[in-house]
């Protein structure tokens, strides 16, 4: 006998359909087995599948996984979560403020709802306390991504940090030094394996529009999507990274990513806590919604 599995397919960091980074989430997913939810995944073959579980220690429980992996704490995946269960009535708008929790591999993380006449405004989540681990030579890195020491911003060490998920920090001095890097796949795939990290950020001091304060390139893990239209857990350890070496004057700024892609995204991103101590980083957005539908399995 078939089971059916309702899906919802948003578009996270964005007001606009088909822009921002899509995700399906998947509801009911308690009976899936893990390697189901990886096949579907890879069925969708988009940067990362959110299927929604009960929790006994949180508001609701999230699984996210790439076309090739499960991953423990992931931006765009969080806001669609949330959205999704508030668009398909699973999670009722009852006040413009809401706080509640979701249970992600990493635990449990607050979540924040700010609404306006039942119209989501932005949902906001708490990374967990950023990690500053391993350094790494421009020698070692940019030949990965076709980029020479020149391209960087003198003096700021090439750094992993994770709020949950372990991210390669890498700030080049301008859109330009963004525009021409590319994957050279056996120098990034043997970076990728001695490396202590998931996946590399790429960003500069500068928004690809007025609105923001930092654009990012995100490349993917091949053979999973190649590069991602927005990271949000990525743009809460940029922003870790950038508050804790004195880069930026205001531990607030909006980042922007995707516009590249063509599939232009931004986040509300706020670093809590002094820069040699931060406590966490909150990462906000909205979403709309794309496509519904059910898995027939």
């Amino acid at each position: 006998m078939s089971a059916r599995h309702a899906f919802l397919q948003v578009d996270a960091f964005t007001s606009t359909p088909l822009q921002g980074n899509p995700c399906v989430v998947v509801f009911d997913a308690d009976d899936l087995p893990t390697e189901t939810m990886q096949a579907i995944a890879l069925e969708m073959n988009l940067s990362e599948t959110a299927f929604v579980l009960k929790s006994s220690v949180a508001d609701f429980r999230a699984r996210y996984f790439t076309p090739m992996e499960e991953i423990p704490l992931a931006g765009h995946p969080t806001i669609s979560t949330i959205f999704a269960l508030i668009h398909t009535g699973r999670l009722p708008l009852t006040a413009p403020y809401m706080c509640l929790r979701l249970e992600l591999q990493v635990g449990p993380i607050p979540i924040e709802i700010h609404s306006t006449s039942s119209h989501v405004d932005r949902i906001v989540m708490s990374q967990k306390k950023p990690k500053f681990q391993r350094t790494y030579s421009a020698e070692e890195v940019l030949p990965a991504f076709g980029l020479t020491a020149e391209d960087l911003v003198e003096g700021v060490p090439i750094q992993t940090v994770s709020t949950g998920t372990p991210q390669l920090m890498i700030l080049v001095k301008n859109i330009e030094a963004l525009c021409k890097a590319r994957l050279s796949l056996p120098e990034y795939i043997a970076l990728r394996g001695s490396g202590d990290f998931f996946s590399p950020h790429l960003f500069c001091l500068q928004g690809f529009t007025a609105e923001g304060q930092t654009f990012a390139r995100h490349f993917g893990v091949p053979p999973d999507t190649m590069e991602d239209p927005f990271t949000g857990s990525a743009s809460g350890g940029m922003g870790a990274f950038l508050w804790h070496y004195s880069l930026i004057p205001s531990p607030s700024f909006i980042a922007q990513q995707g516009h590249l892609m063509h599939r232009p995204g931004q986040a509300y991103v706020e670093v809590i806590g002094p820069r040699e101590d931060i406590e966490t980083v909150k990462v906000g957005g909205t979403a709309v919604p794309i496509k519904q539908g059910e898995f027939l399995l």
